[in-house]
This record gives structure tokens, C-alpha cells and sequence, in this order.
């Protein structure tokens, strides 16, 4: 069994006493690859780093709905420049819109459609941030594939309604699920989870945020965890956790186009492949 971590935050502090041990103990588990993503770009030079040390990380660079007070014009074309500078930029974020924390929501829309563009431009997916903002956000990437044509992107940490989950469904989009799907209390993101296709599921811990229920009372998520909510998606859903993993793996290495074999998966008969 294999497992892809979809989104990682493993730059901050709290990691780096031990980061070797926290990569030893996600591939122990199955994770094959960790997809590491940018709250801005100033990040780069550190995730770079890290993918010059782990080679099953790949990244994503761009700028957080939360950090956009940082925004100039120029930083799109910092964005696409560092995008453009390394082939392990798997995808442009995160990025979006927090409603939630947050209440900048002109300049939050105007630097979401400006990295939009770069994604189409560059052919990369999105990673889309998306806090009490849903309604908001489909539109916004409607109406961009509506001007522009085609973009793929996954919905990531989502927390969102079933009714907004088939919003982004409806666009072509990807629904990747953390820790909060394990949570006693979150009802609607577990009735999410089981309107969302297989094929267009994705898992993630956020980390080191998050953390799944039975590790909950650790401060410090990690990938490795990543497991458990792969394990609590199968039995919400009643799937294999085998089948469940193996068809998250292949989404993710789809949608980002990872330097991974897919041929475990194409033995298996019950895996489906999507176009993206």
C-alpha cells in the first residue's frame, strides 16, 4: 500500500530538530511522495532545500489569501519566475480565499485571479485555499475557465458543504481531506466526503496542523498521519483502505504530474484514471 501526502508544511521550526526521523517515519508507513506548499514566496529558497534533500518532496510555490497585504504587481511575475526556475514545482499555492480570518476580500480576489492566470499560463495546477468563501471562489474559477479556458486544481483541507463540494466537482476540480475529517464534530465535512468521487480524492495532513484523530493530543501533526485519514476515509465511505490508497495516490500523481510510476495502480482493474 502507498499513500501520497498532498500537502505539507514541513519549513516551519517545529520540524527541523528531527526532520529526518519525520521523513523515515512517513515512508515506514507507505507515503511515497509529500507535496509541500508555499504560504508566500519567500518561502522558495527553504522548500527548495528541502526537495534538494528529500527527493520524494515536490512543491508548490504562490501566496496565501492570508499574506496578501504582501501582493505588488511584481510578484506575479516573481511567482512565475521562481515556477518556471525548477521542475519539481508540481503546482502554483496555495492560494484562494479566507473569508473566515480575513476581511480584504478585494485584494484577496484580485491576487487569486492574478495567480489563476499564471497557473493556466504555466500549465500547473492550483492548490486552492478556501475558508467561508466557497460561493465566491466558484465563481471566480468558473469565470476564469469560462474567459481563459481549462484549469485544474484541487480544493485542499475542505471543509466546505456538500452542496459546495459539487461546485468545485462541477469545475473539474480535485477535494483533498485532513485530520478534520476524523473530528467528532465535523458532520458536514464527513457528509462531503462521501459525495466526492473516488477518483477525485485526495488526502492530506496539513501538517503540522490538524492532527487526526487517535493522534489528536500530539501538537505536531506529521505526514506519517496521513494514514489515519486515509484509514477513517475508507470506513466513512466503506471502501478498501488498500483500493482507497492506491487510487489517491494515482489522483495526485495525475493532478500534479509526479515523478512517479503508476503501475501498481494500472494492474488493478477497479483503479480509475481521470483526465486532468
Amino acid at each position: 500500500m502507498r499513500l501520497i501526502d498532498t500537502h505539507v508544511h514541513i519549513n516551519f521550526d517545529a520540524f527541523q530538530p528531527d526532520l529526518d526521523d519525520i521523513a523515515q517515519a512517513w515512508r515506514a508507513v507507505g507515503v511515497s511522495h509529500v507535496v509541500h506548499s508555499c504560504v508566500t514566496p519567500e518561502e522558495f529558497p527553504r522548500t527548495q532545500a528541502l526537495a534538494d534533500r528529500f527527493s520524494d518532496l515536490s512543491f508548490a510555490v504562490g501566496l496565501h489569501p492570508l499574506d496578501v497585504d504582501q501582493w505588488v504587481p511584481s510578484m506575479a511575475e516573481q511567482i512565475q519566475r521562481l515556477a518556471k526556475s525548477d521542475s519539481r514545482v508540481v503546482a502554483i499555492g496555495e492560494m484562494g480565499l479566507d473569508s473566515y480570518k480575513a476581511t480584504n476580500h478585494d485584494l484577496q480576489v484580485e491576487v487569486f485571479k492574478a495567480q489563476l492566470a499564471i497557473a493556466h499560463q504555466l500549465h500547473l495546477p492550483v492548490i486552492i485555499h478556501c475558508r467561508d468563501a466557497a460561493r465566491a471562489a466558484a465563481d471566480i474559477i468558473g469565470q476564469f475557465i469560462a474567459d481563459h479556458g481549462p484549469v485544474k486544481g484541487v480544493m485542499h483541507c475542505w471543509s466546505g458543504t456538500p452542496e459546495a463540494t459539487e461546485w468545485f466537482l462541477d469545475l473539474g476540480f480535485f477535494i483533498s481531506f485532513s485530520g478534520i475529517v476524523t473530528f467528532k464534530n465535523a458532520h458536514q465535512v464527513k457528509e462531503s466526503a462521501l459525495k466526492v468521487p473516488l477518483n477525485r480524492l485526495l488526502v492530506e495532513t496539513d501538517c503540522p496542523f490538524l492532527t487526526p484523530e487517535p493522534r489528536r493530543k500530539e501538537r505536531r501533526n506529521q505526514p506519517a498521519n496521513v494514514i489515519y485519514v486515509a484509514r477513517y476515509l475508507a470506513e466513512l465511505r466503506q471502501d478498501s483502505l488498500e483500493v482507497l490508497a492506491e487510487q489517491t495516490t494515482l489522483n495526485a500523481i495525475q493532478l500534479f504530474q509526479l515523478p512517479i510510476s503508476t503501475t501498481s495502480s494500472e494492474r488493478n482493474p477497479s483503479l480509475v484514471a481521470t483526465s486532468c
